[in-house]
């Protein structure tokens, strides 16, 4: 599948959300509520916080960083010369995004259209 939009390295790209996960955890949390209540409850209230995240978050690609937004307002810049290395865990299914800086490693849940999110890591951040 290709993206519908092909980003440039000279736009600025923003991620769709995606509610794969946290709609996959909340069904999963059904069966598991009348069998194990308190991993059903556990596993609703994941599902449910990570919806509000994907609702509420907002992943910017610009020319020079990754910007994350909340309800319009920037709450973290990543620029991309920080960066040594980034991977996106399970291909088939991609569920967790991963890069690594010079001070920090980063681990974030795939809420966003992950074509576009791989597309746009291949052309601003090649891996290392």
């Amino acid at each position: 599948m290709t993206p519908s939009f092909a980003p440039t390295s000279t736009s600025t790209v923003e991620l769709k959300p995606s509610y794969n996960i946290p709609i996959v955890l909340v069904i999963a949390a059904i069966p598991l509520l009348l069998v194990q209540p308190l991993v059903g409850f556990a596993f609703t209230l994941f599902g449910l916080f990570l919806m509000f995240q994907a609702l509420t978050l907002r992943l910017q690609f610009t020319v020079t960083d990754l910007d994350i937004y909340r309800d319009g307002k920037l709450i973290r810049r990543f620029p991309y010369q920080e960066w040594q290395n980034w991977r996106i865990f399970w291909n088939g299914v991609p569920i967790l995004f991963y890069f690594k800086e010079i001070k920090s490693i980063h681990f974030l849940p795939i809420l966003f259209d992950p074509t576009t999110l791989k597309s746009c890591l291949e052309q601003r951040c090649p891996r290392i």
